[in-house]
């Protein structure tokens, strides 16, 4: 088990994914913030801010440690209670200008946890999703076949399998929606041992640009008014819920004590709520919640 390749990966995969949002974003650039956890470990935040494309872009790295695990660690493994831990990964959340270029977001991570006299405890994860305002056909079934293509070297089976957990990962029990139109999802993966596992949390990775860029090109330059913002804005609320109710990695990050403003970068600059809203019968604002927002096959 080779825990330095696995971090030089992921510094690796922070690079790659900043040349590539800057390039596609042509403007604005990624404010650099390192920083420390009193706790042990720290990471490297990389901020983008008011861009042509980008309204607002973060891709984190966080290499993070310590003696004893946060609730939502030991919920469902009581057994590493008081174990030594480190956390590892890469974490990116893309919040467009335009509303027909969707909210994207991705996360691939690494776990360990030692005890003196036992063999470690280790798992991957990660995926990435994507969080359509107005629905595309062409752009959903080329997420989803980049997504599919991520996961052929391991199987025909894989890809149903994480898809299935992203749709049911990625949703809002409290409003009984889903928080987009899904992608992949995995924790807790050990399937096939350290090497295998790792070959998949690299795939994940490494097609993330592909699944994901080719549509902000297609979509950035689509004019659009202030019926359409507002209709962002609105979704993007639902966005900010989920990451603050449900989400595991948020309530990790807070309950291990790791620092809140790079935790809370995949909060978008801006959202709204407008109470007991409906969007017009027959209106691309309406299909977007009934018909692309339900869990189907894409590709």
């Amino acid at each position: 088990m080779d825990i330095a390749t696995v971090e030089s990966y992921l510094c690796d995969l922070q690079d790659r994914l900043c040349a590539g949002f800057e390039q596609a974003d042509g403007e604005a650039r990624f404010h650099v913030d390192r920083w420390e956890r009193p706790e042990g470990g720290g990471g490297e935040t990389r901020v983008l801010r008011d861009g042509a494309v980008f309204e607002s872009a973060g891709v984190n790295f966080s290499l993070v440690h310590g003696t004893r695990l946060p609730p939502s660690a030991t919920a469902h493994r009581p057994q590493l209670a008081g174990r030594h831990w480190r956390a590892m990964g890469v974490s990116v959340v893309l919040h467009p200008r335009n509303p027909y270029v969707p909210t994207c977001h991705a996360n691939v991570r690494f776990f360990v946890a030692e005890q003196d006299g036992e063999p470690p405890v280790w798992w991957f994860g990660g995926g990435f999703d994507l969080t359509p305002y107005y629905g595309f056909d062409e752009d959903a079934r080329h997420f989803h076949r980049v997504a599919r293509s991520a996961c052929a070297p391991f199987g025909d089976d894989l890809y149903p399998r994480l898809k299935t957990w992203c749709d049911e990962y990625f949703f809002l029990k409290h409003r009984n929606e889903p928080r987009g139109i899904g992608g992949l999802f995995f924790d807790d993966w050990t399937e096939g041992g350290f090497e295998q596992s790792f070959s998949l949390m690299r795939s994940v990775g490494d097609h993330y640009a592909q699944a994901y860029l080719p549509i902000v090109e297609r979509r950035k330059h689509t004019p659009f008014g202030e019926r359409e913002r507002a209709w962002q804005l609105y979704r993007r609320g639902r966005y900010v819920e989920f990451n603050l109710v449900w989400d595991r990695g948020t309530l990790f990050g807070l309950q291990s004590g790791g620092r809140t403003e790079s935790i809370l970068m995949s909060m978008p600059p801006l959202a709204a709520w407008r109470y007991d809203y409906a969007a017009e019968p027959g209106s691309p604002e309406a299909e977007l919640t009934e018909r692309f927002l339900k869990p189907q096959d894409w590709v």
